[in-house]
């Protein structure tokens, strides 16, 4: 393992146990250093902890595969132009990060360690401000809300057309939501729901469970349609290999249909070889919002199918169990591009069917939507 790497993984033990006393002081000391930063960020610091923690373990990983982050580092350089940042308030971070990361570590810190972290984060911040200075996009887009469905007590489907420039994006990918009327300065990444149009206009499927959630909240339940929110910079990597020519597997969880019906109905513009087999899963048959759509789509493109299943309702009329186990019933899948997104346990126990399946890893793409 290159020394730096051994580093960074080996200094970054003594401080992962202790995550809120890391970010407390962090935020502690970056405020002290600049109080200008305190009004780029939330008035409840609750939950803007895992954000740098995020990007600590990203720190860790960098240097051992530069390349393979080279582009997300450049597009959350990008992401983060939403937050006002420029090269002065990278600099300010860094030191806080430092500071906290020995403070936190204790007697255990050393000379080497420090160093490590400097260069890693040098590193990390000089590609996410080559990405920001290249990007001539605004900073975020204002969006209107077009419409909004709700279905049940905790999702919603809901349209918005961004108002200034056009968009770009490529289904697959997700993009930072913030609703100004209700939470300032929150934000939040969502799936785009539908492929890249012309009219500017984005789809997104929510769910918050019953008093979770601060922006998922204020879109499932307080927002309407007239209403502004704001949209960031396009992210993510799960899109579609227009030179491959295997067939498709998508499985996808709750709301994590969003990006898996994008991807279909991208490829409803040019697919006529590649089969496209969807395996849609939920807990309740309620909580399958998306399926009427999926049928529709069915009709319309004979290379496209719909498995549903439900893991918690012994009367369905279809397929039931997890649906990491009903696409083991269907496999194999080695020889397919496969796409997968849901929460986390439905995306790791997925991947280890794919991996039991012994699919190549590199045709495997996945988005996670937390925990629940």
């Amino acid at each position: 393992m290159d020394h730096v790497a051994r580093l960074l993984k080996e200094s970054w033990t003594l401080v992962e146990e202790d995550r809120d006393r890391l970010s407390g002081h962090f935020y502690a000391r970056l405020f002290l250093l600049d109080p200008a930063l305190r009004p780029l960020f939330p008035v409840e610091m609750t939950g803007q902890g895992d954000r740098i923690l995020d990007a600590i373990v990203t720190a860790t990983q960098v240097v051992d595969d530069p390349e393979s982050f080279d582009e997300y580092l450049r597009s959350l350089g990008r992401d983060h132009r939403k937050y006002h940042v420029d090269a002065a308030h990278y600099e300010t971070m860094g030191v806080a990060l430092l500071d906290a990361l020995r403070s936190t570590a204790g007697d255990g810190w050393n000379l080497e360690y420090d160093q490590a972290w400097r260069d890693a984060y040098g590193a990390i911040s000089a590609k996410m401000l080559a990405g920001a200075a290249a990007d001539d996009n605004p900073p975020f887009w204002h969006a209107e809300v077009l419409t909004h469905e709700r279905h049940g007590q905790d999702t919603a489907v809901l349209t918005v057309r961004a108002l200034q420039h056009q968009l770009r994006w490529r289904a697959g990918q997700y993009v930072s939501v913030e609703v100004p009327r209700h939470l300032p300065r929150v934000w939040r990444t969502y799936s785009v729901a539908n492929a890249p149009n012309d009219d500017n206009v984005l789809e997104f499927h929510v769910r918050t469970p019953p008093g979770a959630g601060w922006v998922s909240g204020a879109l499932v339940r307080r927002t309407r349609p007239g209403d502004l929110l704001r949209v960031a910079a396009p992210m993510g990597s799960m899109v579609l290999d227009r030179d491959s020519e295997r067939d498709v597997l998508c499985v996808a969880g709750g709301v994590g249909l969003a990006p898996i019906k994008a991807l279909v109905e991208e490829l409803a513009g040019w697919n006529r070889a590649r089969w496209v087999h969807i395996f849609y899963g939920a807990r309740h048959a309620a909580d399958l919002y998306g399926l009427a759509g999926l049928r529709e789509l069915v009709e319309a493109h004979p290379w496209l199918s719909v498995t549903p299943a439900c893991s918690e309702e012994p009367d369905f009329d279809g397929e039931r169990g997890d649906i990491s186990d009903v696409i083991t019933r269907y496999g194999p899948w080695t020889t397919h591009d496969c796409y997968v997104s849901g929460s986390a346990r439905m995306v790791r126990s997925t991947l280890r069917a794919l991996a039991e399946d012994e699919v190549p890893p590199p045709n495997i793409r996945y988005d996670t939507f937390g925990d629940l």
